[in-house]
């Protein structure tokens, strides 16, 4: 594993991600690249209480050299602790490329590293201590990326439960990882390709799948091993993550909201599967909104009902497109066609509406859609 460490140990403190308004965004690149250069002075004058009793541990983005901050990068944080962590930690850096991860107690031992767009920082371990706090630099290299990674987790095909301690390897590479206590694996910096994972486990049938490495992406996998008595195929599913959708936190609110049932989330692979004529055909039918049309046009619009003096009048959702806000009548055909679009996320109300959809006019709720 390639690792570059830069961190300090102070006393038990907290920080925080700096500002990231207006104030801080008037100061400019030249400002940011001076703190940079300062080195970890900069952080360390930051302090925070949102960690509570978890370890707060501060994350500075910048590029290869060191001195330029990197905004908005998505930050992952993974451990091998057993029951430290139910998943991998997911941050964006803020406009000044901070941000601060409140790490689990438990966790003693962190890898964590930093993407945007093609590039990628090298896996950084931090140890970690209660009542204390961790600060690392994580460097990007911009200039050129040539591999990818595999994070992934084992369950039983029967009863989804997870599978630790298996032996995950891919042919033709020397490194061999076991899966932690909830089934998770990472695979790190590996050339861009396609390989044979091999995945075994005591008591299942051993599993051979081939699975393709893309350069600068994080590919995870989903793996169903058989027990060994049984006569069945494994189950295997994969998918690439969409970079652009990964840095605008689709991916993670997607695996929130349908946990918690707080929205309906469309992939490519979900509208390519229902090749709709238009969005709101696969929207009003896969998430059961309303859609009014107009006489003489196929121009249409999404709304929700809302019950007021026994009348139920129609309440037009909030269109968002790449994070825009740019229809408050539900209008979303006549902005984008099917083909273009790499996700949709829609939210039928203001209780399950995430931060960045919040509004005074988000009432009847939102539709988010995301191009290619």
């Amino acid at each position: 594993m390639n690792q570059r460490r830069e961190r300090s140990r102070r006393p038990s403190r907290c920080v925080v991600a700096a500002p990231t308004g207006g104030a801080t965004r008037r100061t400019g690149l030249l400002f940011a690249a001076l703190q940079f250069a300062a080195g970890s002075a900069g952080l360390a004058g930051q302090e925070t209480e949102g960690c509570g009793a978890d370890i707060p541990l501060g994350v500075a983005v910048a590029d290869e050299s060191g001195s330029i901050p990197i905004p908005f990068a998505t930050v992952r944080l993974t451990s091998e602790d057993e029951g430290a962590l139910d998943g991998p930690l997911r941050g964006q850096a803020g406009s000044d490329g901070r941000l601060v991860l409140c790490v689990p107690v438990g966790v003693g031992r962190a890898t964590l590293w930093a993407e945007f767009g093609d590039a990628a920082s090298d896996e950084t371990e931090v140890p970690l201590q209660p009542g204390a706090v961790e600060e690392v630099v994580l460097r990007l290299r911009v200039a050129s990326v040539e591999n990818g990674r595999l994070l992934g987790t084992v369950t039983d095909a029967l009863s989804d439960a997870p599978v630790s301690a298996a032996a995950v390897s891919l042919r033709g590479r020397p490194q061999e990882v076991q899966t932690n206590r909830q089934g998770g694996f990472i695979l790190s910096d590996v050339p861009v390709g396609v390989y044979e994972l091999s995945v075994r486990h005591l008591g299942y049938a051993p599993l051979r799948h081939m699975v393709n490495v893309a350069r600068g992406a994080t590919t995870d996998i989903q793996i169903g091993l058989v027990p060994a008595p049984l006569e069945m195929e494994p189950l295997v599913a994969t998918a690439v993550r969409l970079r652009r959708l990964e840095i605008k936190g689709f991916y993670e609110r997607k695996r929130w909201g349908e946990l918690l049932g707080l929205g309906a989330f469309y992939t490519e692979a979900d509208i390519d599967r229902r090749n709709p004529l238009l969005i709101s055909d696969m929207i009003m039918e896969e998430a059961s909104i309303r859609r009014g049309c107009g006489m003489r046009s196929r121009s249409c619009s999404l709304f929700t009902t809302r019950l007021a003096t026994g009348a139920v009048p129609r309440c037009p959702m909030l269109i968002y497109l790449d994070g825009f806000l740019i229809s408050e009548s539900g209008r979303a055909d006549e902005w984008v066609s099917p083909v273009e679009i790499a996700g949709v996320e829609v939210y039928k109300g203001p209780a399950s509406l995430p931060a960045e959809f919040t509004g005074p006019n988000s009432r009847c709720g939102v539709v988010a859609i995301w191009t290619k």
